[in-house]
């Protein structure tokens, strides 16, 4: 699934990687790791608020809701190529791991 500002994260990925910078961003594009909200979680919560929307609550009176769930990826690989060593208390921090 494509999402905006995800056009040239590849690209950005393999530049950043021949220079052996590490890179936040979309691991599974090869950057080295990427840390923010979950976004299935966020839609999850949107589609809450439009339940409630639609049986009859008024938007404004709504609360602003900020994400709960964050998660952590990190690209194994790319830190291998970079020569990077990743801390095991990160590693056990991960949600997600690409090997």
């Amino acid at each position: 699934m494509a999402r905006v500002g995800r056009a040239n994260a590849r690209r950005i990925a393999e530049f950043a990687n021949k220079h052996r910078l590490p890179s936040v961003g979309f691991p599974e594009d090869g950057m080295l790791l990427s840390y923010g909200a979950d976004f299935l979680d966020s839609l999850r919560r949107a589609a809450v608020l439009t339940k409630k929307i639609l049986d009859g609550a008024k938007p404004g009176d709504l609360p602003f809701e900020q994400p709960t769930k964050f998660t952590l990826v990190i690209n194994l690989r790319t830190a291998k190529a970079l020569g990077l060593t990743v801390p095991s208390a990160l590693l056990l921090r991960a949600d997600e791991k690409i090997e």
